[in-house]
């Protein structure tokens, strides 16, 4: 095998691998990325900060799970213009720098030094309001 032959196959070996074949990688261009885009901008429109999210490659492999990390995004655009009304709110949400969304054996969110990790089991996922209970302590 050539060099460059070997090169272009390495490179789409990378390509597919992070996100699956082609469905997923359609579902992460057209659905889930723009919906954590929108997060994004209604958190911060909402709560005054930024927010980076992220998916955890190794656990978001299928659309199935795309799907489920869809709808944790969803409850974020949704639930941030509702809960971000008052300073001591919007300070309580702010601490969250990033958020992790991937795919464990349960449902449940962490969070430590800035960083959130919210997991759904395939089915269930912890919704933005059960988020803020644990930032808002």
């Amino acid at each position: 095998m050539t060099r460059r032959a070997l090169t272009t196959l390495t490179l789409i070996l990378m390509s597919s691998a992070a996100f699956g074949g082609k469905d997923e990688r359609e579902y992460m261009n057209h659905d889930l990325g723009p919906a954590a885009k929108a997060a994004e901008t209604a958190f911060k429109a909402s709560c005054g900060c930024p927010l980076k999210i992220a998916f955890n490659e190794t656990t978001t492999k299928s659309t199935n799970d795309m799907y489920v990390a869809k709808h944790i995004v969803d409850k974020i655009t949704g639930g941030a213009p509702g809960y971000c009304t008052d300073a001591e709110s919007k300070k309580a949400v702010c601490q969250l720098k990033s958020l992790e969304i991937g795919k464990g054996a349960a449902a449940g969110f962490t969070f430590k030094a800035g960083k959130g990790v919210s997991l759904h089991d395939g089915q269930n996922f912890l919704d933005f309001e059960r988020m803020t209970k644990e930032l808002d302590k």
